[in-house]
């Protein structure tokens, strides 16, 4: 049965989808090459691009806080508020940026033998990752850009840039590694190349922003940094998580590690894929709350909710009949085929329960109710997954189930915070549900 909310729903979601689609992209371009290297250097970029994706997926608060923010500035009409938000985005991703690569590059070494690199697996993590880091300050201004476009209801300009730069990687990466022989190192230097040409592009966007002051100002930063702190901590154990796995693979062997990395890459780009409903749930309820209108807020969130959940379930089922052939795109080695196969079952679970919880997660973060998500994530990842692992994680099988059961704590606590009021704050700017549930009992 049809909604009053499909249309804006498919509006705002199907251009995030391709810019979603679009950014995982360069991790498995750079798997699909460089695992036909070998399985060493597929090893390699397992874990160079668990700790480079980390360092990046650390400051997606840039998008996030800054999408709900804006959102909701746009719902009260305060445009100018949307600006001043525009470019304290530019000037903290360029700050942060900055101050990323330098301490990826310097600890890169102790980093990677920290997740269970060594040897020639060791060496050549390293080396990708030194020169990965250089593309962060431009990798955090796209994050800022996009969050601000969002906000504003834009998501074509997003698509348009990040789809641009996407083809630019892959024809780079040809050259490097296969036309200049170049191998790992040339896979690193096409992506920091693409990355440069999509900040550029984002930067002009969040400085032409209407605004009555661009300059770096720390009290117009502070509704950034409140919703931040949450996200960023929320985020950190989202990606302590998936380091966890990683390293406990990397301890069992270099296929497990390898097929570990074909399902990880492939469930992040499915998972950003599925993000793009929970992205128009982060617009609409930011919009509708900052208009004050919680009818529709609640409405569309529970259309999204199940739009997200179909999505999930076909996106699994073409996994499991895809199961013989997705693999074989990124290796040809056996060890490591016959290592996918035992997670692929799983992987296809984790999918279709994720589905639900990247819907909750977008209609709280637009709703500004990020100190619960940050509660939540950290009960999944510390109370349910960490031990999970520790007991099963002897092999891939062992550590996706413990995945999975994350994944089911997740949703549920997600959902739990959903079919309650508290979420449900209006105005803009947003205050967090604690602070309005304070001041409504005074």
């Amino acid at each position: 049965m049809r909604s009053p909310y499909d249309r804006e729903i498919l509006r705002l979601a199907l251009p995030a989808l391709g810019a979603l689609a679009a950014e995982p992209l360069y991790v498995l371009v750079d798997t699909a090459i460089v695992g036909h290297l070998g399985t060493v250097q597929l090893a390699a970029l397992a874990l160079a691009a668990t700790l480079i994706t980390g360092a990046f997926t650390l400051c997606n608060f840039l998008t996030y806080g800054t999408t709900a923010q804006v959102a909701r500035a746009h719902g009260a009409g305060d445009r100018v508020l949307a600006g001043r938000l525009a470019a304290q985005a530019l000037w903290l991703a360029l700050g942060l940026g900055a101050g990323l690569t330098v301490l990826t590059a310097a600890l890169a070494a102790p980093a990677v033998a920290a997740v269970g690199g060594d040897g020639a697996t060791g060496e050549g993590a390293v080396t990708y990752l030194r020169i990965a880091a250089l593309g962060l300050p431009c990798a955090l201004v796209a994050l800022s850009g996009q969050g601000y476009l969002r906000g504003t209801g834009d998501l074509r300009t997003p698509l348009v840039i990040v789809v641009v730069a996407q083809a630019v990687n892959v024809v780079l990466e040809v050259l490097f590694v296969y036309g200049f022989g170049w191998g790992l190192a040339g896979s690193a230097w096409g992506t920091v190349i693409a990355q440069a040409g999509m900040g550029a592009g984002f930067a002009a966007v969040l400085w032409r922003a209407p605004a009555d002051t661009r300059r770096p100002r720390r009290d117009l930063m502070a509704p950034l940094a409140r919703v931040g702190s949450d996200i960023f901590v929320r985020t950190a154990a989202l990606y302590a998580t998936f380091l966890l796995a990683s390293a406990l693979l990397a301890r069992v062997s270099a296929p497990a590690l390898g097929a570990h990395q074909i399902a990880f890459q492939l469930f992040a780009f499915l998972a950003l894929v599925l993000d793009a409903i929970a992205i128009a749930g982060q617009v609409i309820v930011g919009r509708a709350l900052g208009g004050g209108d919680e009818a529709t807020a609640v409405g569309a969130s529970r259309r999204m909710i199940g739009w997200s959940l179909a999505v999930g379930a076909l996106m699994a089922a073409a996994l499991l009949a895809l199961a013989a052939v997705l693999p074989r795109a990124f290796t040809s080695d056996p060890a490591v085929l016959d290592e996918a196969a035992a997670a692929w079952p799983l992987f296809a679970a984790v999918v279709t329960v994720g589905a639900v919880a990247f819907a909750l997660d977008g209609i709280l973060i637009g709703a500004g109710d990020t100190r619960y998500l940050k509660w939540a994530m950290l009960l999944a990842s510390l109370g349910v997954f960490v031990p999970a692992a520790l007991i099963l994680g002897d092999g891939i099988a062992g550590v996706w189930v413990a995945l999975l059961l994350w994944m089911v704590a997740r949703a549920a606590t997600l959902g739990v915070r959903f079919a309650g009021p508290g979420w449900r704050v209006t105005g803009a700017p947003a205050r967090s549900p604690a602070r309005a549930s304070r001041a409504r009992s005074r």
